[in-house]
């Protein structure tokens, strides 16, 4: 029996559920609301919990291949005074821990590996046209696209992001809130940096109500570049690319060390988006109801202080994949299958968020709690670093 899955949202998220779907042996239509399947951004690191999953799905091969990082190591360092607080080494060692790489990539060429795969498992992909006026009859989820055609289909997923306009069809919440805190991002090619700016590795500058996190992405030959800072910014919050002036970012600083400033004055250009955010997930409830099931930032957006939000996603889906392979209408039907997704998620990524927070409280900490903080990473600082509960 041919069953079929509609997915909200081309993003990441979106196509990596497609993938899972093909993969447990449903059909699988993507509605993408934007002219085009591209993605914003810049880098984002993807753990060993992600990387083995993009492995399984034969993803780290070819194109993408090439363009990935396996980072040498992360260190963290103080950006007031440019001390060292702890090094976690990545590569090789991270692949002996955990069977898989520690990888830094750039969110468009990720991007385009799972459109790729998507595309060669016979996806069918929908530009331009956005879900909405989802109902559920029977066996069927019904929804309306935005040229006013109903298309059907055993379940639905939504993964169209922190403005998820489905996500009200699972949890009925409110939109998500500012968390008062700015991203700036950048990228800088390695060959127009001098020599003591290139780097193989992630480095994480620690100051008062900023931090500074840098690493290589496209093969290596562009340095990536993103600064949270304290504060906010007029326009339209859902924008992911608000102009940024380096003037803005340097007057958020605050007291940090040359060093900082020396990075950031080498990325010629930035952009900024306004951080939004949910409190934690707080049941299953809040992931699937009925033949409808939120994924990725729609059910739980990351704050950037874990460096999970895309891993989170890919989790996601492979879990999808799972109780896909299960849900035959007959033995197991779809509700069941996407409340056991929900259940066997809503916990783990609940965790994720609430440790991204208190990272962002520590990352950014002053006073006693940064002395107390560096204090700890130099003593402690591969323990405090590596996360065997999240990359196991």
């Amino acid at each position: 029996m041919t069953r079929e899955l509609l997915v909200a949202g081309g993003g990441i998220g979106g196509l990596a559920a497609a993938v899972a779907a093909r993969r447990a042996g449903w059909e699988a239509r993507v509605f993408e609301q934007a002219a085009a399947f591209s993605e914003v951004g810049a880098g984002i690191q993807l753990g060993p919990n992600a990387t083995r999953i993009l492995h399984e799905w034969d993803l780290l091969q070819g194109e993408l291949e090439q363009l990935v990082v396996a980072p040498s190591r992360l260190r963290a360092r103080d950006g007031v005074d440019g001390a060292d607080l702890g090094v976690l080494e990545l590569g090789g060692a991270m692949r002996q821990r955990y069977g898989a790489p520690y990888l830094t990539v750039h969110r468009a060429d990720l991007q385009a590996a799972l459109l790729r795969a998507a595309q060669s498992s016979g996806v069918r992909l929908h530009s331009g046209s956005r879900l909405g006026g989802v109902e559920e009859q029977g066996k069927v989820v019904t929804a309306r696209t935005g040229e006013a055609r109903l298309v059907e289909a055993e379940a639905l997923v939504a993964a169209d992001g922190v403005w998820s306009s489905l996500r009200v069809e699972v949890a009925g919440d409110a939109p998500t809130q500012r968390t008062g805190q700015l991203a700036y991002r950048g990228l800088v090619r390695q060959q127009d940096l001098p020599q003591a700016l290139r780097s193989d590795e992630v480095t994480v500058w620690l100051a008062p109500r900023m931090h500074l996190v840098t690493y290589p992405v496209r093969g290596g030959d562009w340095l990536n570049a993103v600064c949270v800072v304290e504060g906010t910014q007029p326009g339209d919050p859902r924008d992911w690319d608000l102009a940024a002036s380096r003037a803005q970012l340097d007057a958020a600083l605050g007291p940090v060390c040359a060093a900082v400033r020396e990075r950031v004055a080498s990325v010629p250009q930035w952009s900024l988006w306004v951080l939004h955010a949910r409190p934690p997930v707080g049941s299953a409830d809040e992931m699937a109801r009925g033949r409808v099931a939120l994924l990725g930032d729609a059910a739980h957006p990351m704050r950037p202080y874990l460096a999970q939000g895309a891993g989170m996603a890919i989790e996601d889906a492979r879990e999808m994949q799972r109780v896909l392979a299960i849900a035959d209408d007959r033995i197991v039907d779809v509700p069941t299958a996407f409340r056991r997704y929900a259940l066997n998620r809503w916990q783990r990524v609940a965790r994720v968020q609430e440790r991204s927070i208190r990272n962002g409280t520590i990352f950014h900490a002053s006073g006693p709690l940064r002395m107390a903080r560096n204090a700890a990473m130099r003593v402690l600082g591969q323990r405090l670093l590596d996360q065997p509960w999240l990359y196991k």
